[in-house]
């Protein structure tokens, strides 16, 4: 199948479903996230703002859904398994690579880097899953 374009409401429908499947992670490990930032909860509220974090995720999972349509088009593996298997290959190949050079360089504990790199990894398996199912 030659890759002409891609379905723009798989990738909102994709970007919708990371964003919850990530409300529901950090909602799960919030304790244990914050803790490996050295922080406490009432100093990590205290230093948030408001909603501006909630909307750039968003809008960095709509990119990233929209990226990963692209490549499953142009691969042409345009099936939920293959949608999995590619995010899985993206994550691994570009994800956790560049968090973990990151985390190191900014001293930050592996106990993080795990925490983010799994939500990253579902985030991937997630959008993949429904770009593949969907079609591009």
């Amino acid at each position: 199948m030659p890759f002409a374009g891609v379905s723009y409401l798989a990738i909102v429908i994709a970007a919708v479903a990371a964003w919850l499947a990530g409300a529901v992670w950090y909602g799960v490990l919030a304790k244990p996230w914050v803790a490996a930032q050295g922080k406490t909860m009432e100093q990590f509220k205290a230093e948030q703002a408001a909603y501006a974090p909630f909307v750039i995720v968003f809008v960095a999972e709509l990119v990233m859904a929209w990226m990963l349509a692209g490549v499953l088009g142009h691969l042409g593996q345009v099936t939920a398994r293959g949608g999995v298997i590619s995010g899985l290959f993206l994550w691994l190949g570009f994800v956790v690579t560049t968090l973990c050079a990151n985390y190191a360089f900014g001293g930050r504990s592996l106990k993080l880097a795990a925490i983010d790199a799994g939500h990253w990894l579902l985030v991937l398996l997630v959008m993949g899953a429904i770009i593949g199912a969907i079609g591009v």
